[in-house]
């Protein structure tokens, strides 16, 4: 299971901790803390923070730049 929590450390408290052990009873955690700038925030990182998905990504790009596995649609079929 992957989920990411995003907070503001000012708003971490004893009930958070409490939630992930409800939620993650008797589980191994792992917990991955990264700062975050406003202005550096936008879907691409977003999307990046989960391993699986930046690995889905990056082939997605090599796919374009190596033109393989590519779908033609033609617009008009859309109409």
């Amino acid at each position: 299971m992957y989920n990411i929590y995003r907070t503001n450390v000012d708003e971490l408290d004893i009930n958070f901790i409490n939630a992930l052990k409800t939620q993650f009873a008797h589980k191994e955690l792992e917990i991955v803390v990264c700062e975050t700038a406003q202005a550096e925030k936008n879907e691409t990182n977003y999307l990046c923070a989960s391993p699986i998905n930046q690995e889905k990504l990056l082939t997605a790009i090599d796919n374009i730049n190596n033109r393989r596995n590519l779908i033609s649609v033609d617009l008009n079929d859309l109409l």
